[in-house]
């Protein structure tokens, strides 16, 4: 059972590898795919050419424990992809996790995924009338069918075709015939970068995945592109031209890692600049301004910067928990905060605190927190996010909540605030929001205002890898 929580998550991290020589590809895999952790904890897995083969090693599982083994072990290779999960719905499956490998009429073929396919039930449904047989609950097992069943004689026409017919986020990295090809949606709603060192080049869903190889960023895989690399050089090519891009503004709140650079800005000082709208938008006074780690530090700094009020590490993180503790009833929450909150008393007892974090969904977390402080002698607290209320779902790629369950379409920030235990309660408003990146006609705020930049092919979010 999915625990609850008042945090959203994104579904994935993949990344992709090919060198100009022979190396131990699944160890080059294991470094991307440690970076990228933060994106997916359920289930990862590498597959990489070895003698003409591909071979795929996927199990449930966290990268360092999953595939460390790949760092005392020699497989020498020219091309591999990996893959970092989180799950919906469908569970926490062997099944499955990624990549995906498959043989048909086109090849030999592996795809690892991230992101949401808007129109799938429809795609599904399709297939299935039509003698598919489905082994998974993902969204990327439709895009094999589709590439298998497509009349187009050259996998190459198969995959253009396909791209027209899917809709929603879709970063992805494949393998077919010696190639390694990036592709990104016309929208670009997740990120997807390449990088280079002397030997090799790397495509990542975050630019901290090309700093543990040393590779130096290169550029985006651009919105509507697919970049073709093998042993010939790099080839581009466009498709979809002509779409509005809808960069998902959650990356840079919350799901990114703020040392990565993201759609052409850096995380940390998005972040910071977060918190100081925050701050502008907020005239009370208090003691401390106290990050929720780790997501709420660097707006934190921004706040405290613009307010003049200290900043204080006023909770400290267990960062061995993982979603283990994260359980569904309000008892087992709060132990499970105590678990992976710890609040230092002597910054805390007797204050007025101003609590950063990035986000709100159903209040439940957050009652913990504010609770967690209030036992340890806080006098008030004043709860501050840097989103705005989230008060619609997601189809591109992102576990929110019905909008039933989204708490701030059943109260305002005061009755927020009572729900919660805290003083008060501020929302980031959207167009301050806007004012932190350069371009906000570039994002989509969908799960705010409820106008997509791209409409949903169908109401299911259930399935999203």
């Amino acid at each position: 059972m999915k625990a609850k929580t008042d945090k959203i998550y994104h579904e994935c991290g993949i990344t992709g590898i090919i060198s100009n020589t022979r190396i131990n590809i699944p160890e080059k895999l294991f470094y991307p795919l440690f970076s990228l952790q933060h994106r997916g904890q359920e289930s990862c897995g590498i597959t990489y050419l070895k003698k003409k083969k591909l071979v795929t090693y996927k199990d449930l599982g966290m990268v360092s424990t999953v595939l460390s083994h790949y760092l005392s072990e020699e497989h020498p290779s020219k091309i591999g992809i990996g893959h970092v999960r989180y799950s919906t719905h469908g569970g926490n499956k062997l099944e499955n996790a990624q990549p995906f490998m498959f043989s048909c009429n086109k090849g030999d073929i592996a795809i690892a995924h991230n992101g949401n396919i808007s129109n799938s039930d429809r795609l599904r449904n399709e297939l299935f009338q039509n003698g598919s047989i489905f082994q998974t609950t993902s969204d990327t097992e439709l895009i094999m069918h589709l590439i298998a069943r497509s009349s187009k004689p050259t996998f190459f026409d198969a995959l253009l075709e396909i791209l027209g017919m899917i809709e929603g986020a879709y970063s992805m990295v494949l393998i077919h015939d010696g190639s390694l090809y990036a592709i990104r949606d016309p929208s670009g709603f997740r990120p997807l970068v390449m990088g280079k060192n002397e030997n090799i080049t790397v495509f990542a869903s975050e630019t901290c995945a090309l700093d543990i190889l040393h590779a130096e960023y290169i550029r985006e895989v651009k919105p509507g592109e697919i970049l073709k690399m093998d042993s010939r050089g790099l080839k581009s090519f466009s498709f979809g031209a002509g779409s509005r891009h809808s960069h998902c503004i959650f990356e840079l709140i919350y799901f990114a890692r703020p040392d990565s650079t993201v759609f052409g800005h850096s995380v940390h000082l998005v972040r910071k600049k977060m918190g100081e709208m925050l701050a502008k938008a907020d005239s009370t006074k208090a003691d401390i301004a106290c990050p929720v780690p780790d997501s709420g530090n660097s707006a934190a700094l921004g706040y405290s910067t613009e307010s003049c009020i200290p900043l204080e590490q006023g909770l400290t993180r267990n960062h061995y928990t993982g979603r283990t503790f994260i359980q569904p009833l309000p008892s087992q929450r709060e132990f499970a905060v105590k678990m992976k909150l710890h609040p230092v008393r002597a910054c805390i007892e007797g204050k007025s605190v101003i609590l950063v974090d990035d986000s709100l969904v159903r209040g439940t977390t957050s009652k913990a927190i504010v609770k967690l402080l209030k036992d340890t002698g806080a006098g008030e607290v004043h709860f501050r996010l840097t989103a705005p209320e989230i008060k619609h779902p997601c189809y591109f790629g992102i576990d929110i909540p019905t909008k039933e369950e989204l708490i701030s379409n059943r109260l305002n920030p005061a009755e927020v605030a009572e729900y919660i235990g805290a003083e008060s309660v501020i929302f980031l408003p959207i167009e301050s929001l806007k004012k932190c990146v350069k371009n906000p006609d570039d994002f989509c705020f969908g799960c705010f205002t409820g106008e997509y930049s791209v409409v949903p092919g169908n109401a299911d979010r259930s399935r999203k890898e």
